[in-house]
C-alpha cells in the first residue's frame, strides 16, 4: 500500500473543511436572507393595507386617489366578488370569483390572511394579504417580488468570483498550516535519543513515549544478546578446552593406561555438561519465539497438584543421593497451560532446591489457591539462601550465585531462566522469598479459570 503524506492529507482536509464550511456558510446567508427579504415584505403589505383599509373606511368610492406604489388592491365581497381591482387585468382574472382563494377565506375566518404564489410572470412570485373590514368586504394587497432563485441567479458572477477568491485564500493559508503543524513532528525524529524531551504536542507524549521505550528495550535485547553469546563461548570453552586436552593426551599416548578409564569418565562427564547445556540453550530458544502465534503452545487445563506429584517422583532419587528429603502436599487446582512445560518448570524449581541444599534439608512442593482465588506452585527448601542484593539476578541467564556449587552439582545457569519464560507464557507471576542460610521459596501464582 502506498504511503500517504501527512502534510497532504492535512492540507487536504483543511481545504476541504474550508470548502464546505463556504457552502454551508452561502447556503445559511441565503436563507436567512430570504426569510428576512419575505418578512420586510409581509410587513410593508400589512402597513399598505392599513392605510389603504383607513382609507377606504373614511372614503370608500376614494380608492383610486391612492398612491400604490406598485401595490396591487383589490376589494372582495363575501360572496367573493371582485368589487374593485386597481391594475388593469383581464376580463377572466376580474370576473373570477376569489372566495377559494387561502388568503380570501383566512381573512374571512379570522381577520386577516395571507399567501405567497407563483405569478404568471418567470421569476417572480406574488405576495397576498388580505384583512377584513368592518363593512364584511375583503381588502386584499398583493405585491410581486424577484423569487430568491432569481435574486441567486442575480448575483450568481458575484459569488462565484468571491468563492475563487476565499477558496484560493484557504488553499494558501491550508498549506502554511500544514507545514508549521508538521515541521515540529518531523525534527523530533532528528534527535531520537532525546525524543521525550522534544515533544511539540501534548498528543504525541505517548508515541514519543512508546518509540523510546522501544529503543530502550531494543538496546537493551541487543545488550542481553550480546551478553548471551558470551557467556555461551565461556561456557562450551572450558569443557571443550579439557575434553579436547584428555583426548590429546589420550591420542599421543602421554596417557597411563591406567589413567585412560579416568580420563574417558572426565571427557563423558564434561560432554554430558555441554549436552545439558545445548539442551537449555535450544529450551530457552522455544521459549523466547513463543510470543509470535505459529509457536505458541497449545493450552489446556492441567491439574497443578498432578504436576507436582510426578515431579516429586522423578527427582526422588535425585534428592537421596544429596539426602535431601523431598515432600508433596496441597490440594487439587487446575490451570490453563501446557503440560510439559510446566513440568519444566516444577522440575528446574525443585533440581535448584535440591542442588543447593545441605546434607539432611528439605524440599516441600506445595499446591494451593490465594485467598482471591489464583491457582499457584511454591517449591520451599531449607538450603543454603540466596543474599537479598543477588535475589533480583538470579533470573538472568547464565547468573549464578555459588559459580563453584553450580558447576560441581552440574548445573548450567539457566533453569531459573527457564522458569521465567515459560511463567511469562502462562502470564503467571513469580514471587521469591530467601534468607541466607534459612532456605528460599519460589511461589508461582497463575490466573484463575474462568
Amino acid at each position: 500500500m502506498k504511503t500517504r503524506s501527512m502534510e497532504e492529507t492535512i492540507c487536504r482536509r483543511l481545504y476541504l473543511m474550508g470548502l464546505l464550511s463556504l457552502v454551508l456558510a452561502v447556503a445559511m446567508c441565503v436563507f436567512v436572507f430570504h426569510r428576512a427579504f419575505t418578512m420586510q415584505a409581509w410587513r410593508a403589505l400589512e402597513n399598505e393595507s392599513s392605510i389603504v383599509a383607513a382609507q377606504y373606511s373614511y372614503d370608500p368610492k376614494g380608492l383610486n386617489a391612492l398612491d400604490l406604489n406598485n401595490v396591487r388592491v383589490t376589494l372582495i365581497s363575501p360572496a367573493g366578488e371582485v368589487l374593485y381591482e386597481s391594475t388593469e387585468a383581464d376580463e377572466q382574472e376580474q370576473m373570477e370569483n376569489h372566495l377559494s382563494r387561502p388568503e380570501v377565506q383566512q381573512a374571512f375566518a379570522g381577520g386577516s390572511g395571507q399567501d405567497i404564489r407563483d405569478s404568471a410572470t418567470t421569476g417572480y412570485e406574488t405576495y397576498y394579504y388580505a384583512v377584513l373590514l368592518p363593512d364584511g368586504n375583503v381588502l386584499r394587497t398583493s405585491q410581486d417580488a424577484e423569487t430568491i432563485w432569481s435574486l441567486y441567479n442575480a448575483a450568481l458572477p458575484a459569488i462565484l468570483v468571491s468563492c475563487f477568491v476565499i477558496m484560493g485564500i484557504a488553499a494558501l493559508l491550508a498549506g502554511f498550516l500544514t507545514r508549521r503543524l508538521v515541521q515540529p513532528m518531523l525534527q523530533m525524529a532528528e534527535d531520537l535519543d532525546h525524543i521525550q524531551e522534544n515533544v511539540p504536542y501534548r498528543e504525541l507524549v505517548p508515541f514519543a513515549d512508546a518509540i523510546y521505550s522501544d529503543r530502550s528495550m531494543r538496546e537493551s535485547n541487543e545488550k542481553m544478546r550480546q551478553e548471551f553469546t558470551a557467556n555461551v563461548s565461556h561456557e562450551l570453552k572450558t569443557p571443550l578446552t579439557s575434553i579436547s586436552g584428555y583426548a590429546e593426551m589420550i591420542e599421543t599416548g602421554l596417557a597411563r593406561p591406567e589413567d585412560v578409564a579416568s580420563f574417558g569418565q572426565k571427557i563423558h562427564s564434561e560432554a554430558s555438561r555441554m549436552l545439558r547445556l545445548v539442551n537449555d540453550i535450544i529450551q530457552l530458544s522455544h521459549l523466547d519465539a513463543s510470543g509470535s502465534t505459529h509457536d505458541s503452545p497449545s493450552m489446556e487445563p492441567v491439574d497443578l497438584s498432578v504436576i507436582a506429584k510426578e515431579c516429586a517422583e522423578r527427582l526422588m532419587v535425585n534428592a537421596r543421593r544429596s539426602y535431601v528429603t523431598l515432600s508433596c502436599r496441597g490440594e487439587s487446582v487446575q490451570v490453563m497451560g501446557s503440560p510439559s512445560l510446566l513440568e519444566e518448570l516444577c522440575q528446574n524449581l525443585c533440581d535448584n532446591a535440591i542442588r543447593y541444599n545441605r546434607p539432611g534439608g528439605r524440599v516441600l512442593l506445595e499446591t494451593g489457591c490465594t485467598k482471591e482465588g489464583h491457582p499457584y506452585l511454591s517449591v520451599q527448601d531449607n538450603g543454603i539462601g540466596i543474599p537479598k542484593e543477588a535475589q533480583s539476578s538470579v533470573f538472568e541467564r547464565f547468573y549464578r550465585v555459588d559459580k563453584s556449587r553450580s558447576k560441581a552439582t552440574g548445573g548450567t545457569g539457566l533453569g531459573l531462566a527457564i522458569v521465567k519464560q515459560i511463567a511469562r507464557i502462562h502470564k503467571a507471576r513469580i514471587r521469591l522469598e530467601s534468607e541466607v542460610n534459612a532456605g528460599t521459596t519460589v511461589t508461582i501464582t497463575f490466573e484463575a479459570i474462568h
